[in-house]
């Protein structure tokens, strides 16, 4: 139940960061939620790169579960390869 809650939480923030950036109350960028900031480089050209490899690294996790799903449904197998 406590996990449910702290993910209830998460998801209430970001659905009020999403109605207020429609509304333009707030300026941010897409998947910014005002956390981390003060561990990306203070230089742009480094901040763009920064943001730049992790969006690399989460389109790699994201093609990765991808094939452990299609692998699993291929060959039939529990989840995870059991």
């Amino acid at each position: 139940a406590p996990f449910l809650a702290a993910v209830g939480v998460v998801e209430l923030y970001g659905g009020w960061l999403t109605l207020n950036g429609f509304e333009e109350r707030i300026k941010r960028d897409a998947g910014d939620f005002f956390i981390g900031k003060q561990v990306l480089p203070k230089d742009p050209e480094q901040e763009r790169l920064m943001r730049l490899r992790e969006l690399e690294n989460g389109r790699l996790a994201m093609l990765a579960f991808s094939g452990i799903c299609t692998q699993a449904v291929l060959f039939k197998s529990t989840w995870p390869f059991m």
